[in-house]
């Protein structure tokens, strides 16, 4: 398994690291036992670093990896993040906390919950328009200074937002939404992880599966599937983006790789300060997606796709327009 590191704090992980959620929250056809399956199977395979959240279930996603983990604790980087609250009578609600008090109660559960002593890499979630980044932050610092945190992370922070945390603490990774339909962190925020010294985490680097090419139509997802709620996946937009993908399986089929992989090997390509982590709850998805390690492109196969996903190609916001304002900040 090829490693990169985060930061430069030592925090070293797989190359490709694996998003959890989808194993326990917001997508169809979940089944624990196969995620429990496909969890070991990436720990067959090399993978060091798995992603989840308190706020996936909520809870049941790091109760899941605790069971499967644990016993493989010398062995693997486990990051969680915290900040996200829901409201249990309408799970579709969002609400966010940074402040110190909560900080502090929210790794607790987190390290009860995983059935560790510490936990590797602690995210803030969201950050918290109504707490100065600085006190969030300097919570987080004192869990690294009690030995309950190694290393701390931000979600979908801004470049202001990541450097005035990083005057408070180092931070090891900031973790966003990128791929080649999203490169909204190429406007500043990568540019300010590499002048700060932090790693970059990629989150739904195949579009949350679009980019693989498995979807036709918005009746593709079950009722209950978040994306039908998603902007890109509905209407107009999704015929638009379509087009796109059916440029990726074109360029796909000529490299001899999957559409995904393709997808993948591009963002790898971008820095090797950045680790994608494709979410999926299946070992065939999870055996696919690691494949893009041994597709290395070359400068025309990149300025390729660097045509077809310019900045801003895909149709429609990445988030409804309520949680957009959420990110960023």
């Amino acid at each position: 398994m090829q490693k990169r590191h985060l930061g430069r704090q030592g925090l070293e992980v797989s190359a490709l690291g694996l998003g959890c959620m989808g194993m326990s929250d917001f997508y169809a056809g979940r089944d624990e036992r196969e995620a429990e399956a496909t969890l070991q199977r990436a720990l067959e395979l090399g993978v060091t670093f798995f992603d989840t959240a308190d706020m996936y279930g909520p809870h049941t996603n790091e109760r899941l990896l605790g069971r499967v983990l644990r016993d493989h604790r010398d062995g693997v980087v486990i990051a969680t993040k915290f900040g996200i609250l829901r409201d249990p009578a309408d799970p579709s609600l969002r609400g966010f906390n940074g402040r110190p008090e909560y900080v502090r109660a929210a790794c607790e559960g987190s390290l009860q919950r995983l059935g560790i002593d510490s936990i590797d890499l602690y995210y803030q979630h969201r950050v918290d328009p109504a707490v100065p980044i600085e006190d969030t932050v300097g919570a987080m610092a004192d869990l690294v200074h009690a030995g309950k945190v190694r290393h701390l992370g931000l979600s979908e922070a801004s470049a202001d937002t990541l450097a005035r945390a990083c005057a408070v603490h180092p931070i090891s990774a900031l973790q966003s939404e990128y791929s080649l339909w999203t490169r909204d962190p190429e406007d500043d925020v990568l540019a300010a992880c590499r002048r700060l010294g932090v790693g970059f985490v990629a989150y739904s680097p195949l579009g949350r599966g679009f980019l693989t090419g498995a979807f036709s139509s918005p009746d593709d997802f079950a009722a209950d599937d978040y994306r039908r709620h998603s902007p890109r996946f509905q209407g107009d937009n999704f015929k638009r983006n379509l087009q796109l993908v059916a440029q990726v399986r074109r360029l796909a089929a000529a490299r001899g790789c999957t559409p995904g992989q393709l997808a993948l090997a591009w963002v790898l390509a971008q820095g090797a300060d950045i680790v994608p982590i494709p979410g999926t709850k299946r070992r065939g998805y999870l055996e696919d997606n690691l494949g893009a390690l041994d597709v290395r492109l070359d400068s025309g196969e990149l300025a390729a796709l660097d045509a077809v996903f310019p900045r801003d190609a895909a149709a429609g916001l990445r988030y409804p327009a309520a949680m957009m304002g959420a990110v960023n900040r």
